[in-house]
């Protein structure tokens, strides 16, 4: 049966979650029959997991989980965008974090060899996964954040997630915070932590812009104004810096020093940074898998 239409390969494609050529040959295997094809693929998507590896997955969820002083995020990437609201992706996805947490595990290749519920291990459970969802997964990475003092976490849409310790400080001031640094990624935490070199840069950048009327100043006013310009930008790049998203009237420092808080740690992860994506145009991969 070849006559296979291509509403019924994407019907399959968004419930399997499998590539678009293997739900074709599902559908022509199984003459059209999407149920049997949808068990078809479950059945031969596991001997074809290593076959996967070399694709990028590129797409997929931040997750986090928290109990006590602990907390994790952990990034798990798939091939495409819909993927990632597959209950069974989203099942794993939310096991794997909790693993993380509570095996301690603080690399990810701690956390592949973890025992997982029902497999031997986090990788073997990935590996079982393909056979269902017909993609590449990949356990990507995992960052630890240990505290006595206050933990907060915040998700954004499942792409980006952020843990902040503080000491000090409140449950809310963490989460707040953990939300400012989702939203504005700031590099660097405190004047402190901004590279000598990187102040070297700034301040030859300022005197090579300025006018040469204010070149002419004395060479004391000339510094003053050089530092009043680097210690601008040095608050738009650290933290503590920044107008608090939460209430741009004060400064994330003006928020902690409020409620005697101070930052101890901040991790930030964004779903597939680092990673080079390949733009496919989906429309055409569907009418180039009908013509096959």
């Amino acid at each position: 049966m070849s006559n296979i239409s291509a509403q019924l390969v994407k019907e399959l494609r968004e419930r399997s979650g499998a590539g678009m050529m293997e739900c074709k040959k599902a559908l022509v295997e199984n003459h059209g029959d999407i149920e049997i094809a949808m068990e078809w693929l479950r059945k031969s998507g596991l001997a074809k997991a290593d076959k996967k590896a070399g694709r990028v997955a590129a797409e997929g969820r931040i997750v986090a989980a928290q109990a006590g002083g602990k907390a994790v995020l952990v990034e798990v990437n798939c091939e495409t965008d819909f993927v990632t609201k597959n209950p069974d992706f989203v099942k794993f996805s939310d096991a794997v974090a909790d693993v993380a947490l509570k095996s301690g595990a603080a690399d990810i290749d701690a956390l592949k060899a973890a025992a997982y519920p029902g497999a031997s291990n986090v990788e073997e459970a990935a590996k079982a996964l393909i056979a269902t969802i017909g993609e590449k997964i990949d356990v990507r990475r995992v960052a630890r954040v240990e505290s006595d003092g206050t933990i907060g976490s915040y998700i954004h849409g499942g792409r980006i997630g952020v843990l902040v310790a503080l000491k000090g400080g409140s449950e809310e001031l963490a989460k707040g915070i953990a939300m400012h640094v989702a939203a504005m990624n700031p590099p660097y935490v405190k004047a402190e932590d901004v590279p000598a070199d990187f102040i070297a840069k700034e301040k030859e950048i300022a005197l090579a812009a300025m006018s040469d009327k204010e070149k002419a100043k004395p060479a004391e006013i000339l510094e003053k104004i050089v530092a009043g310009k680097i210690n601008k930008i040095v608050s738009e790049v650290t933290l503590v810096g920044q107008p608090y998203v939460l209430d741009t009237n004060v400064t994330v420092g003006d928020a902690l020093k409020k409620e005697g808080a101070d930052v101890a740690a901040v991790v930030r992860l964004a779903v597939g940074e680092g990673i080079e994506k390949v733009q496919e145009d989906y429309l055409a991969e569907v009418a180039k898998a009908m013509q096959v």
